[in-house]
């Protein structure tokens, strides 16, 4: 739903028009003059904006260049029963979306309508995205690391990023895939276009092909907008392809006529839209062995893998593990106001002899935990959680009970083994759940589910 105001000196059009939008759900509000309409424009956040061109002796470009002014976003059509092409430039030039000529049907206007709030729409979130991009935005430098294995890491980021080659990103989950998919995008020519990143395993898989490509309004059960995919939100920035090897078969083939054709076409329309947006992709899994197994499709797979930087896991560079101590301490510090703690000798062994299957990310878990928790300058062992500590671990569930004599509810048995199993296997992941995935051999959607399921975990 829009808000809409109206501007018509004819009670008669101004009434059409209220009663037309306002069938379409939108919030109407309406004016009969310039100053009306600046007034109502002043008093309240509008979208769109629909004026007549003549207003009696007014004229409706003095709206348009008083909402223009004001509230660049909100979009105006202009509708005129006296068309001349001096008069339309005028308007376009002045900023005008469109321009209706009377008489007109009504699913002209609702069409012109339609587009013009589509338009606002995908213009509001390219700001919010490119927002975004400057807030995290990050060097190349920040790609901590001395290690050998990071250093090729950050030399293979200098020669790709000016490229437009796609690059896929391999490494166990929570190895940095995202920070140097970023890191890629800024030192490259698209730095001030959008970062747009989806994680293709965490959305529902009817929700994927609506997600990537778009939709037309009344497309399916729940589409009561037009809405536009990420590639075509991304423009001609980066898309990052997430967690790409959870894509379901009949997605992975529209991907590769995607990437192949350089088109998109939203579910539910008839026309083709031309994309240019540059590819990144990521995995955790082993996208050859997929392959193998018939669960990846090869084509695509030889498409993504035009260069492929693999992560190192934290416990294949322990020499980095100090580096990211301090770099996490000193964020989360920062964030809680306080001064920067210190580890203690015995904390710092424990943290160089786990073997952090949740990598970074389950390491900054842990710093956040002992930042948050401790009190004074020294962190020491029993901030730790029990994993590192060595007192944690999933365990396998305990070996069958005889059957007592009262009998036993089978189904509230078998749920708390597996509520347990599914909370020790989070508690070595260090939170991280296609990790987790990973240690019980699920799917991350089976995991999901399973963890909706008792209320464990929140929000993936």
């Amino acid at each position: 739903m829009a808000r809409i105001l109206v501007v018509d000196d004819e009670p008669s059009m101004r009434e059409f028009l209220q009663i037309l939008l306002r069938k379409d759900g939108h919030e109407v509000v309406t004016a009969a003059d310039v100053s009306g309409a600046l007034e109502r424009f002043r008093g309240g956040d509008f979208d769109l904006v629909v004026s007549d061109l003549r207003l009696g002796r007014e004229s409706g470009l003095d709206i348009l260049r008083a909402v223009k002014e004001g509230s660049p976003q909100t979009e105006v059509v202009m509708v005129t029963a006296f068309a001349t092409t001096e008069n339309a430039v005028q308007a376009m030039k002045l900023g005008a979306h469109d321009y209706v000529l009377k008489p007109f049907k009504n699913e002209e206007l609702r069409l012109v309508v339609e587009k013009a709030l589509e338009h606002r729409k995908l213009v509001a979130e390219n700001r919010v995205l490119r927002h975004r991009v400057g807030e995290r935005r990050r060097p190349a430098e920040e790609i901590l690391g001395e290690s050998p294995a990071m250093q090729e890491v950050r030399q293979l980021v200098e020669k790709l990023a000016p490229t437009k080659t796609t690059v896929l990103l391999t490494g166990e989950s929570g190895t940095g895939k995202e920070v140097v998919a970023r890191a890629i995008h800024v030192r490259g020519d698209r730095r001030d276009l959008p970062f747009v990143a989806i994680n293709c395993g965490a959305i529902p898989e009817g929700l994927i092909e609506s997600e990537f490509f778009g939709h037309e309004k009344g497309s399916f059960t729940g589409a009561t907008d037009a809405k536009p995919g990420l590639f075509e939100v991304a423009g001609s920035g980066t898309l990052f392809l997430d967690e790409v090897g959870e894509l379901p078969p009949p997605v992975q083939v529209k991907l590769l006529r995607a990437l192949q054709e350089r088109r998109i076409r939203r579910v539910g329309s008839q026309k083709d839209v031309s994309i240019s947006a540059r590819i990144l992709a990521a995995t955790n899994r082993d996208l050859e062995r997929e392959v193998k197994a018939g669960r990846f499709r090869e084509d695509l797979f030889y498409r993504l893998n035009v260069i492929q930087i693999r992560l190192p896991a934290l416990r294949e560079r322990r020499e980095d593990i100090p580096l990211f101590v301090d770099h996490f301490l000193g964020r989360f510090a920062a964030e809680l106001g306080r001064d920067r703690p210190r580890l203690s000798a015995e904390a710092a062994r424990l943290l160089q002899a786990h073997d952090w299957p949740g990598n970074l990310r389950e390491l900054a878990n842990v710093l956040e935990r002992a930042a948050t928790l401790v009190e004074g300058e020294l962190v020491g062992p029993d901030l730790l959680p029990p994993a590192v500590r060595g007192g944690g671990g999933a365990s396998a569930p305990p070996p069958p009970a005889e059957l007592p004599p009262e009998g036993l509810d089978l189904e509230a048995h078998l749920d708390a083994i597996e509520r347990r199993i599914l909370e020790q296997a989070l508690e070595r992941a260090g939170g991280v759940k296609t990790e987790a995935a990973r240690v019980l051999s699920l799917s991350f959607r089976s995991l999901r589910y399973r963890l909706a399921k008792f209320g464990i975990g929140g929000e993936s």
